[in-house]
């Protein structure tokens, strides 16, 4: 049987106290909505209905390109009134899987469960059991325990007020029963509002079984109303991924201190400290090592890489066994070859730095080429902007940057030349050759400073 997939999108999302749609809001650094698109991706690829309301151009301006199908809900009634507004995009032969995009942890695995246990009579519900179901739908069974309709909390008598197995909202049901049973809806409640629980009870009447299925842990289908809940599913994602990096072989300090907001991959041995956060699209080799606070942001950092504390990597290369840091910052467009060294508080940006050559001090590299077994003395910058364009320094191998150096780019510095520290190389310096530009010290005896008036 064909799944389609439908997500509920269109909630205000009051609690947030934001101007940007509630699903939008991030956890491990994507929308809400688009850890809900991924896990159902793994059971179908038809194409998701999205129900949206509130904020659904910045929604739809968001996922532009992406393969959705668009269904508005104006003015929102309920969740039995959004579905009802996306019954013409639905395939009559299909089965229904109902999700919220405001529940961002839901396991693929779990939805396969529900959706095998819709197959045979076509209707199945995910269900879980809180401590305090305080302002959830509770599931009523009977005496044989089937369940036979939900109530919502406000609509609840004190006995139903008592049960502790509550409603998620996520089910499967086949489209031909949600085109009998929708249209007949009613919002006599307490909300005014049109239930899509009320489909139970619909269901029931006519002899139809809804199968009860519970997830693996009710983080999963917490959703999100404020802040406070946002946190808590953050660090809940966080912990997860954490334990799934340990499975995998990799070395946390401490698994509650690792932000990773993306796709990280891993190699043997990789250890990590703690406060790294890992951003976009990361890959590590085998024996990578992370020193503690810091950020690393869609990069590729080869074997036996060593990252000292508190540096950043954006969008670069790492070859293997280099050293970079600790306060280093690596910018976008950075490509470090084997055995490179790059120290303490050194950027680099949009540079080629070959094997083996080190910029350990106090230095700027940007728009530069460097070859092999070069020294980067401290203080050395690239003088890459004249202030409307930028401009590229080559130094070939083997070259010798002294101390406070400033080459003023364009500049190329030959293989195996010296430049003397506290040099400004303005002009091409040749193989082989020494530069040396400072001016002559003289000593004068008998100074005296200037002293100010008693």
């Amino acid at each position: 049987m064909e799944l389609c997939l439908c997500i509920l999108a269109a909630g205000q999302g009051k609690r947030m106290n934001s101007d940007l749609p509630k699903v939008l809001h991030p956890i491990g650094g994507q929308p809400m909505i688009g850890h809900v698109l991924a896990a159902a991706a793994q059971l179908t690829t038809s194409r998701p209905v999205i129900i949206h309301g509130h904020g659904g151009a910045r929604l739809q301006d968001f996922y532009a390109g992406h393969d959705l199908t668009w269904v508005i809900q104006e003015p929102q009634l309920g969740t039995g009134h959004a579905m009802l507004q996306a019954l013409p995009v639905l395939s009559s032969g299909s089965l229904v899987l109902i999700l919220y995009g405001d529940v961002p942890l839901l396991s693929a695995p779990t939805l396969k469960r529900l959706v095998e246990a819709a197959e045979p009579q076509g209707f199945s519900l995910l269900t879980v059991i809180l401590d305090d179901p305080t302002g959830c739908g509770r599931i009523v069974r009977d005496e044989h325990g089937r369940i036979v309709r939900i109530v919502e909390h406000k609509d609840a008598s004190p006995d139903e007020l008592h049960l502790t197995e509550v409603n998620t909202g996520v089910m499967a049901v086949r489209a031909e029963y949600l085109q009998r049973w929708l249209p007949a809806l009613r919002s006599e409640n307490a909300q005014g509002e049109y239930y899509l629980t009320d489909c139970v009870a619909m269901a029931v009447a006519e002899g139809i079984p809804v199968i009860g299925v519970t997830p693996d842990s009710a983080m999963e289908v917490t959703g999100v109303n404020d802040r406070r809940q946002q946190a808590l599913l953050e660090r809940a994602f966080q912990a997860m991924q954490a334990e799934e990096l340990m499975r995998g072989g990799v070395s946390l300090r401490d698994p509650a201190r690792l932000d990773i907001r993306g796709e990280l991959v891993c190699g043997r041995d990789v250890c990590l400290d703690v406060n790294v956060v890992f951003e976009g699209k990361v890959r590590l080799g085998d024996g990578v090592r992370v020193g503690p606070n810091c950020l690393i942001r869609d990069s590729v950092l080869e074997a036996g890489v060593e990252v000292l504390a508190n540096t950043v990597i954006e969008q670069a290369t790492i070859g293997s066994h280099s050293k970079v840091g600790p306060f280093a910052r690596i910018r976008p467009e950075t490509i470090l070859g084997t055995d490179v060294h790059i120290g303490n508080f050194v950027e680099v940006k949009k540079s080629v730095i070959a094997e083996g050559s080190k910029v350990n001090h106090l230095s700027y590299v940007g728009d530069a080429e460097i070859g092999r077994a070069v020294n980067v003395g401290a203080g050395t910058i690239t003088c890459n902007y004249d202030g409307a364009h930028k401009h590229r320094t080559v130094i070939e191998d083997d070259a010798f940057i002294g101390s406070d150096t400033q080459l003023v780019a364009p500049v190329r510095v030959g293989k195996g030349a010296t430049v003397a520290a506290g040099t400004t190389v303005t002009e091409d310096v040749e193989p082989g050759r020494l530069v040396i530009s400072r001016v002559r010290q003289k000593t004068i005896a008998g100074y005296q400073r200037p002293r100010k008036d008693k």
